[in-house]
């Protein structure tokens, strides 16, 4: 598929800028480039690498086999609840859409923030962050944990497919949701997983020391928590709820995870 293709290079352009544009000067050279160097260094921060994938693992299990079984057990859709509480706020956005701001919140959602995903264990792991590094995992795992039972048990249609209005994502690239839901349900919405992870990236960011790269983080972590909601994709209480738990997650962290771990 074209976008693909198109989905790859934007990661790679980036990377470019993170690397040469955020990263303080000499840092590229101190990347290591000897597998042997690159295996210790993962090897070294086993456990964290571990929980993140294991939490990946069980995630795409949930999206694939889990889920549909646990929705049909329910037999609910609790996003009825959530229209008499909100009365069509977030729907509103999907009638009044403009043309800039649907390209540039679709790129936020579809490109940048799943960058995000991936750049910073790897960012963390080869840069020697193992504060951050831990912080991303238990965090990961964390909300994850407490996220899981109200997927399972609470199935919450997102926005757009609730009213029956064309996606966002659908109308910038076509074809996009085919792969999208891969990794995600329609009903995985509360809480909002995207605005979890992206404020616990952000402050993960800001752990490594690199104020440029913070303030990225923070960038992007905004934009993220705004476009769920100006794309129709989450509810106002899915974005709320997302926020209160990254931020409590990162409160129980601050306790546990000592400022020696480097």
């Amino acid at each position: 598929m074209l976008w693909l293709v198109v989905f790859g290079i934007l990661n790679v352009l980036l990377l470019f800028f993170v690397v040469f544009f955020l990263m303080p000067k000499g840092s590229i050279k101190k990347i290591p480039l000897d597998v042997n160097v690159i295996i210790n260094l993962f090897m070294s921060q086993i456990k964290s690498v571990l929980i993140i994938l294991g939490v990946v693992v069980i995630h795409l299990m949930e999206v694939k086999f889990i889920d549909p079984v646990a929705t049909d057990l329910v037999g609910y859709n609790y996003a009825y609840a959530l229209v008499n509480i909100e009365n069509g706020f977030v729907y509103w956005f999907s009638q009044h859409w403009n043309p800039v701001l649907l390209y540039y919140f679709v790129l936020i959602y579809i490109v940048v923030y799943p960058f995000t995903l991936w750049f910073s264990p790897l960012y963390f792991i080869l840069g020697r962050k193992k504060r951050a590094l831990k912080f991303l995992a238990y965090g990961l795992l964390l909300i994850y944990m407490v996220s899981l039972p109200f997927y399972l048990f609470l199935p919450i249609t997102n926005v757009y497919s609730f009213y029956g209005v064309e996606s966002a994502l659908e109308t910038v690239i076509p074809s996009i949701e085919s792969f999208f839901y891969l990794t995600t349900t329609q009903n995985n919405c509360l809480p909002s997983l995207h605005t979890a992870m992206a404020i616990l990236i952000a402050y993960c960011f800001s752990l490594t020391g690199n104020k440029k790269l913070g303030y990225f983080g923070y960038f992007v972590m905004v934009s993220v928590l705004i476009s769920v909601i100006y794309l129709s994709i989450h509810w106002v209480i899915d974005m709320i709820t997302g926020v209160l738990l990254s931020l409590g997650v990162i409160f129980i962290l601050r306790r546990y995870i000592k400022d020696d771990v480097r």
